[in-house]
């Protein structure tokens, strides 16, 4: 048996870090393909103007947007129709997760050329559901000089 143990000269024992930055870039790559990007994206929507209007801002508001084609949006995604029902039961979920009961602000923004039916029929929906502190979104006018 032999036990000689030979050395090794002239060889560097270091760690190679190639394997570990492919890892890394690896990672790297995993991460930005599977994270989902939050898009915040506002409607396009004309609000009426007003003479008169109150800045007041709501942390914990409920907005319901309404277009100018009458759909409705609530927290910024499309309700599926629109019909009365659809608009009553998304309502009555979102009141439902804020835990505010009958106390949740609810902010209307209809657009200037949206039917009025819809923004009639959206402040009739959420008074069914017991909401009472409603506002409407408007654009301040210029005061006349």
């Amino acid at each position: 048996m032999n036990f000689y143990r030979r050395e090794r000269r002239g060889e560097d024992l270091g760690i190679d870090i190639a394997p570990l930055i492919d890892v890394v870039f690896l990672l790297l790559i995993f991460f930005m393909v599977t994270t989902t990007f939050d898009h915040v994206s506002e409607l396009r929507i004309v609000l009426p103007k007003a003479s008169v209007s109150d800045t007041t801002k709501v942390a914990h508001a409920l907005t319901l947007s309404i277009d100018r084609r009458g759909h409705y949006y609530l927290g910024g995604r499309e309700l599926v129709n629109t019909q009365t029902i659809t608009l009553y039961r998304a309502l009555r979920a979102a009141i439902a997760a804020k835990g505010e009961g009958d106390k949740t602000p609810l902010i209307v923004r209809a657009d200037a050329k949206a039917p009025y039916q819809s923004v009639v029929t959206a402040m009739d929906v959420a008074t069914q559901l017991g909401l009472s502190r409603m506002s409407i979104a408007t654009n301040k006018t210029a005061p006349a000089p």
